[in-house]
């Protein structure tokens, strides 16, 4: 990998690497047929500090920079997608988010626990009728004394029926449009929360998708993240750092594919040889490993850019974009490389396959994130 890593970067890459071939891959497959949930795989995350790694030691982090989050994150996706997206979830939006805007009361309540991995988090922007458009939520959020009152419905929540917390939206302002958004900590297992529908998805199958309804839930004062308002300014900003957290779960998924394919064409003879030796063959493993370090380099520099705290958004906005666009091409093409054995459930291409899709559409679709850079280059016409 051409881009600079430091030895510290390369050991935690080489230690999650380990860990995810010899305890997430081997059950990866089962638990994508019965879609239950690794906790287990959480736990020990969090004894090897992987579900807070950019949190401070001070907080139960692991302290790491952003580039090792990044190499780890896309070990843990290449043996498991459903186990990164939460890790994903967990690192990049729910503690970054309470560790940017929390009270220190807030951190010693909900970060120490989220950081070390024994609660995971979740995080609760969109509904029924605002996706790419978080401005047109719905959800509620009225004052009342010492507590705010929150109505409203969450749909496509990651996390949300196995998570402890939730970081949730909801507007109390209305008139301030993206102003009056504010975001409120809500803990699991407090009067009118309640987990609705969990969906069956395409793909990440054991990590759990489902509606958050919220009917009457009383919240404390002291559970809101950051000022009245503020809400949107941390979905905003947090959602910077899960787009490269999706890009590394992009580029992790498209190595395993690849990986997967060349495994396959060695090992398949037709025409009294492997097919690794036809010349079409490997043109196409020759485009696959180009896209996938493109992906690879832009992931790394979106990160380096949050490392040394210069503006990362458009960066992040070009990873996402281009390496979850290319995972869904590579893995197309390693499930035509397996022929009709890519099409059965014998082989982790199809899942691969399937897990792949969602990463156009989840937190910013593709077409979002072009808003985002085309905006960047048209209106502040800034050098990239």
């Amino acid at each position: 990998m051409p881009f600079h890593l430091t030895d510290e970067q390369l050991m935690v890459q080489a230690m999650v690497r380990e860990f995810a071939r010899k305890v997430v891959a081997p059950t990866a497959m089962e638990r994508d047929r019965t879609k239950a949930f690794p906790a287990e795989n959480f736990e020990k995350m969090g004894e090897l500090g992987l579900m807070g790694m950019m949190i401070p030691p001070e907080y139960e982090g692991a302290g790491a920079d952003t580039i090792s989050y990044v190499l780890a994150l896309m070990e843990v996706a290449g043996a498991c997608a459903s186990t990164s997206v939460v890790m994903s979830v967990q690192n990049s939006i729910v503690c970054e988010s309470i560790y940017r805007y929390g009270s220190e009361d807030q951190k010693e309540r909900f970060l120490k626990p989220l950081a070390s991995g024994r609660v995971i988090g979740a995080f609760a922007l969109t509904e029924p009728q605002a996706g790419s458009d978080p401005v047109s939520q719905s959800t509620t959020a009225v004052r009342d004394g010492d507590a705010y009152i929150i109505n409203g419905t969450k749909r496509f929540i990651t996390s949300g029926k196995n998570s402890g917390l939730v970081i949730v939206t909801a507007k109390t302002d209305e008139s301030q449009r993206h102003k009056g958004i504010s975001a409120f900590i809500v803990e699991k297992g407090i009067p009118g929360f309640i987990v609705g529908h969990t969906d069956d998805k395409m793909g990440l199958c054991a990590s759990d998708t489902c509606d958050l309804i919220f009917e009457d839930c009383r919240v404390s004062a002291d559970n809101r993240l950051g000022k009245e308002g503020d809400g949107f300014k941390i979905a905003m900003k947090c959602l910077d750092g899960g787009r490269i957290g999706i890009a590394a779960q992009s580029v992790g998924v498209a190595r395993a594919a690849l990986d997967a394919s060349v495994k396959y064409a060695k090992g398949r003879n037709q025409f009294g040889q492997p097919i690794s030796k036809f010349q079409g063959l490997r043109w196409i493993f020759a485009d696959m490993a180009t896209e996938i370090e493109a992906a690879a380099q832009l992931t790394l520099a979106a990160a380096s850019n949050k490392d040394r705290g210069e503006n990362y958004t458009v960066q992040a906005s070009m990873a996402k974009l281009f390496a979850s666009e290319m995972v869904n091409r590579v893995t197309a093409k390693a499930l035509q490389i397996h022929g009709g054995y890519g099409f059965t459930k014998d082989y982790p291409v199809e899942r691969f396959y399937r897990d792949a899709r969602v990463f156009t559409i989840y937190e910013g679709t593709s077409e979002i994130q072009r808003v985002v850079i085309s905006n960047h280059i048209l209106k502040d016409k800034r050098k990239l």
